[in-house]
């Protein structure tokens, strides 16, 4: 079994390794996220994401870019914590941080055969879609029902009875 730090890359040695992956004829999954508190619905994610081919990559987003799109207080785990706990999960091959406010560039990069997206996103809400209609991968929505989130265990953790 892999320590999970060894599966956290740089983009280039993570294009160096996908292109062995895809010239042995495995199918490369692209997944994304902040992952801020992991929770059973990333779990759930990510082993939905994996049952759609050989190969899961994980995009984790950087401090900057969770703060960005989560707002002030956020994230509650830096970076490494979060990519660290993603890489510790079985589903999971690879991670990577990436700071833009899309994936659109590591698609591009990495051209992975399948982009899964979590059941808060539905075909025609996938903000990658057009680049992924472009580039040939197809879009996969998986994991369970969006009834759990990081938002909501913090509200739950800050309304708890406190003694």
């Amino acid at each position: 079994m892999r320590h999970a730090e060894s599966k956290i890359m740089t983009r280039q040695l993570l294009r160096e390794k996908l292109a062995q992956h895809k010239r042995s004829g495995q199918r490369v999954i692209f997944a994304n996220g902040c992952f801020d508190t992991l929770h059973v619905g990333h779990v759930r994610y990510l082993e939905g994401a994996r049952s759609e081919g050989d190969i899961l990559v994980v995009g984790v987003n950087s401090d900057s870019s969770v703060n960005a799109v989560k707002g002030p207080g956020r994230p509650i785990l830096d970076e490494n914590a979060r990519a660290s706990l993603v890489a510790a999960l079985r589903a999971v091959d690879y991670v990577v941080l990436f700071s833009e406010p899309s994936v659109e560039s590591l698609l591009e990069e990495l051209g992975p055969d399948v982009h899964a997206k979590g059941t808060d996103y539905t075909a025609d809400t996938v903000p990658e879609r057009a680049t992924a209609k472009r580039l040939g991968i197809r879009v996969a929505i998986v994991g369970d029902p969006k009834d759990h989130s990081t938002r909501g265990l913090l509200e739950s953790v800050r309304k708890a009875p406190h003694g």
